[in-house]
């Protein structure tokens, strides 16, 4: 059975309001809210990404929800997209959630442990990126079939 996401934080609570931004990573210990800009990877233990939030870098967390925009990948244990949600990149996880109204762009892969996953070659991502935008390489019709079932459950 799939763990629920939980906001009980492992350490003290941050925030990165909606009036800041910051260009570098972020490192946390504990649970983190972003309500602002943030140009550079996150790490931590979990992450809020609010309505308004901008990210551009990866984001690394056990538990990650996104409500806001992300231009970059994801590697969490559990990861939840809500409606409100535009993500650009790849995810890697455990557990996946996606709210219908949520935008998501790039491949989804499931891990036992996405956190210790080795990393791919940047070079490796970008010529893979390459061919997923020019649709090369593409043996699998799944999210075609995903968009189709989503359509189906809405005219139930």
């Amino acid at each position: 059975m799939p763990q629920e996401f939980t906001t009980e934080s492992r350490g003290s609570a941050s925030t990165i309001g909606e009036d800041l931004t910051i260009d570098g990573n972020v490192s946390s210990t504990g649970e983190l809210h972003i309500n602002g800009r943030v140009k550079g990877d996150v790490d931590c233990a979990s992450v809020v990404l609010g309505e308004n939030s901008e990210i551009q870098g990866n984001v690394t967390a056990e538990d990650v929800m996104i409500r806001g925009r992300l231009i970059g990948s994801v590697r969490g244990r559990r990861v939840i997209l809500q409606s409100t949600a535009h993500v650009e990149g790849d995810v890697l996880h455990r557990d996946l959630a996606m709210e219908k109204g949520a935008h998501f762009e790039g491949e989804s892969r499931r891990s036992e442990d996405p956190l210790s996953a080795p990393r791919e070659q940047p070079q490796r991502q970008s010529a893979e990126k390459s061919k997923r935008e020019h649709g090369e390489g593409r043996t699998d019709k799944s999210s075609s079939n995903f968009v189709r079932t989503l359509q189906e459950t809405e005219s139930i």
